[in-house]
C-alpha cells in the first residue's frame, strides 16, 4: 500500500470513531476529511468541486422543500385528525392506525418532519386512551422508517444511493424500482410490532415528573426588594417565603440573571425575585390583576404583576436556533418570559447546573412561562410542542397544489420524462410560486447539515477513488470472500451496512459504502444492482439505536426514552429484516 492509501484509510477510521464519539458535529467532520484531502494534494480543488454539482445533494434539498409544503398545506394534521377520531379508546387501534398512516406519509415526503409533526399528536392520542408516550413513539419512528423505504423520494438514502449508482455508471434508481421488495419490509415490520414489538415497548414517565407536584403550581409572580426592606442582606435560602410551597426560579439584578448563584445569594436594593407559586400560597390576585402579600402589614416587598403560566413539555427541532449555544446565552428569560426547568437528554433528566448546558437535536425541554411567551418561542422556530399539537394557521386550500406537485414529481420521474432532480427543482418552485410555503419558511426547512455531510462524505469518496484505496479494500474482500456465493456476500453487505448505520449517520455510511460495493460485485462478475438495493435498504434499517437515524433520535427524548429500550425493541427486528433482504432481494434483483 502506499503512503496515500495508508493516510486514506487512517482518515476513514478517524472519521467513524468521530462520528462515533460524537468529537465534532458529523458535518463538521466530514468537510475536515474533506478539507484534509485537499491540503495533503489528495484531491485536487476542480474536482472537489465537481461535489457540489452532485444531483443528490440537489434533489434532497428540493425535496425538503416539497415537504415543507406538505406540512404547511396541513396534509399530515388532516392525518392526525383521522388517526384521533379512528382510535376509539384502543390501544392496538391507534398503534396500526398510526402506523399504516406514517408509512404513507413517509412514502412521499422526509421521514423526520412526519415524525416530528405526528408526535404531539400521538402523544395526545395516547392520553385520550390512557397509555404512555413511550409505547407509541418508538412505533411512529419505525412505521416511518418502513414507509421511507418505498419509493425514491422516501428518504433521502434513496435519493443519494441513486446518485452513486450514476456516478459508478450503473443506471439511476427510478422512483418505484424498490417497491415492492419494500412493501414486504414494510409488512415484515408492522407485523412484528403488532405481534411482538409491542409487548416489548417500556412505560416510561413523562419530564414534568420531575417537578413532582409542581406542575399544579399555575402562577409566576415578580417581587421588587425596595429600600428599606428587611430582606436586604439576608441570604436567599432564608427568605420566610421560600418553602417547599413556593419556588424561587431566578433573581434579577439590573438586568443580569443571578441564577447560576442563587444557593448563596445576598438579597439586594432592586433585586427581582421571580417565583412559581398558587393562588392558595403567599400571593394573593386583586381583580386589576396585581398582588401583594395579604398576611403581611410592612411593605418588605413591593406589589407586582403575576401571569398565569402554562408548563410544556418540548423539543428541539432539527433547524432550532436553539441548537449548539449555551443556555445562558439564548435569554430565553428576556425574549419569551420563559424558563427552562430541566432538560431530559439520552437517559439523563438535567434541572441543576443548566446554564452551560449546550442543547442539542431532539433534547426534549421542561418549560414554564406565559402562554403568548411560549407561543412566541414555537413560532420563531425554536421548539416542538409535545404537549398537545401546535395550532398555526394552515393553508388548506393549498393542500391539492402540493399534493398534485408530489405525485407530479414522482410519476414524471417514473416515466423517464425528466431526471428525479430538474423535476425536484420545479416541483419546489411550484410550492413556493403558489405560497403554499413562504420562501422563507421553505429555505428553512432544508437541512443544510445534511447536504454539508453529504458533500464532505462525496470528498471523502472522491480521495478513496483518487488513491485505489477503494480498489484495495474491494481487493481484500474478494481474496477473503473466496468461494463463497453471491449471498454470502450479499448478507455480509447487508450486515455490515446496518452496523455501520446504528453508530453514524446513514448518508455517511451510503456514501462511503456504496461505491465499494458496486466496484465489488463488478470485480466478482455479478450484478451490481442487489447489492446497491441491500445498501439502500441496510442504511435506512436504523432500529436498535437512538443515534443511527434522526426519527429515532426525536423521539429518543420526547418518549423519555433508556438507550436499552432500542435494544430490546429493535435488535429483534434487524435480524428480521437481515434474513428478510437475504431472501427477498435476489427474487427481485437477480445476481
Amino acid at each position: 500500500m502506499s503512503l496515500d492509501q495508508i493516510f486514506v484509510l487512517a482518515l476513514v477510521g478517524v472519521v467513524f470513531l468521530s462520528f462515533f464519539k460524537e468529537i465534532y458535529p458529523p458535518e463538521v467532520t466530514a468537510l475536515a476529511a474533506s478539507a484534509a484531502l485537499l491540503a495533503t494534494g489528495i484531491i485536487e480543488t476542480g474536482d472537489f468541486l465537481t461535489v457540489f454539482s452532485s444531483s443528490a445533494p440537489i434533489t434532497i434539498a428540493m425535496m425538503f422543500i416539497i415537504s415543507a409544503a406538505l406540512e404547511r398545506t396541513g396534509v399530515l394534521t388532516i392525518i392526525g385528525d383521522v388517526l384521533k377520531r379512528q382510535a376509539r379508546g384502543s390501544y392496538l387501534r391507534a398503534m396500526l392506525l398510526m402506523m399504516a398512516g406514517t408509512m404513507g406519509a413517509s412514502a412521499f415526503m422526509n421521514n423526520t418532519p412526519v415524525v416530528i409533526l405526528l408526535t404531539p399528536i400521538m402523544i395526545s392520542v395516547g392520553a385520550s386512551i390512557g397509555v404512555a408516550p413511550s409505547r407509541l413513539l418508538i412505533p411512529l419512528s419505525f412505521s416511518a422508517i418502513f414507509g421511507g423505504t418505498l419509493t425514491l423520494v422516501g428518504t433521502s438514502t434513496n435519493i443519494l444511493m441513486s446518485g452513486v449508482a450514476q456516478e459508478a455508471g450503473q443506471p439511476m434508481i427510478t422512483m418505484f424500482e424498490m417497491t415492492l421488495p419494500g412493501l414486504i419490509f414494510a409488512t415484515t415490520g408492522m407485523l412484528y410490532m403488532v405481534f411482538a414489538g409491542r409487548f416489548l415497548l417500556p412505560d416510561r414517565a413523562s419530564l414534568s415528573g420531575l417537578l413532582g407536584q409542581e406542575g399544579k403550581r399555575r402562577f409566576l409572580a415578580r417581587l421588587l426588594i425596595p429600600n428599606g426592606s428587611k430582606y436586604v442582606g439576608e441570604r436567599l435560602s432564608d427568605l420566610p417565603f421560600n418553602t417547599a410551597e413556593t419556588r424561587i426560579l431566578d433573581v434579577v439584578r439590573g438586568e443580569v440573571s443571578m441564577r447560576r448563584t442563587m444557593k448563596d445569594l445576598v438579597l439586594e436594593v432592586g433585586d427581582r425575585l421571580v417565583l412559581k407559586t398558587g393562588t392558595g400560597e403567599i400571593l394573593g390576585l386583586k381583580e386589576d390583576g396585581q398582588i401583594a402579600f395579604r398576611d403581611r402589614d410592612d411593605h418588605d416587598v413591593e406589589p407586582v404583576t403575576a401571569d398565569q403560566t402554562i408548563t410544556m413539555e418540548a423539543s428541539v427541532g432539527p433547524n432550532s436556533h436553539l441548537r449548539g449555544r449555551p443556555i445562558k446565552d439564548l435569554k430565553l428569560r428576556r425574549k419569551y418570559g420563559v424558563y427552562l426547568m430541566a432538560v431530559h437528554r439520552q437517559e439523563q433528566n438535567i434541572s441543576q447546573e443548566l446554564q452551560d448546558l449546550r442543547l442539542q437535536f431532539a433534547d426534549t425541554l421542561l418549560l414554564e412561562g406565559p402562554p403568548e411567551g411560549l407561543q412566541r418561542m414555537m413560532e420563531d422556530g425554536g421548539i416542538v410542542n409535545l404537549s398537545a399539537p401546535t395550532e398555526r394557521p394552515q393553508r388548506r386550500a393549498k393542500a391539492p397544489i402540493a399534493i398534485a406537485t408530489i405525485f407530479g414529481v414522482m410519476g414524471l420521474a417514473a416515466l423517464g420524462i425528466m431526471p428525479i432532480a430538474g423535476l425536484a427543482v420545479i416541483g419546489a418552485v411550484v410550492v413556493m410560486m403558489t405560497r403554499c410555503v413562504d420562501p422563507e419558511e421553505a429555505f428553512d426547512a432544508i437541512d443544510w447539515r445534511i447536504l454539508f455531510l453529504i458533500f464532505g462524505m462525496l470528498g471523502l469518496s472522491m480521495g478513496m477513488e483518487a488513491t485505489g484505496t477503494a480498489r484495495v479494500i474491494v481487493e481484500a474482500v474478494v481474496h477473503a470472500s473466496g468461494g463463497v456465493g453471491p449471498l454470502a456476500i450479499l448478507a455480509a453487505v447487508y450486515v455490515l451496512t446496518n452496523a455501520l448505520t446504528e453508530m453514524v449517520s446513514n448518508n455517511a455510511v451510503a456514501v462511503l459504502i456504496g461505491p465499494i460495493v458496486i466496484a465489488l460485485a463488478l470485480e466478482l462478475g455479478f450484478d451490481p444492482r442487489p447489492f446497491i438495493m441491500a445498501v439502500m435498504f441496510a442504511a435506512s434499517a436504523s432500529f436498535a439505536t437512538p443515534i443511527g437515524y434522526q426519527t429515532n433520535t426525536f423521539v429518543y427524548g420526547a418518549g423519555g426514552y433508556k438507550f436499552t429500550d432500542f435494544i430490546k425493541v429493535g435488535l429483534p427486528l434487524n435480524i428480521l429484516f437481515a434474513v428478510v433482504a437475504v431472501i427477498i432481494i435476489p427474487l427481485f434483483f437477480p445476481f
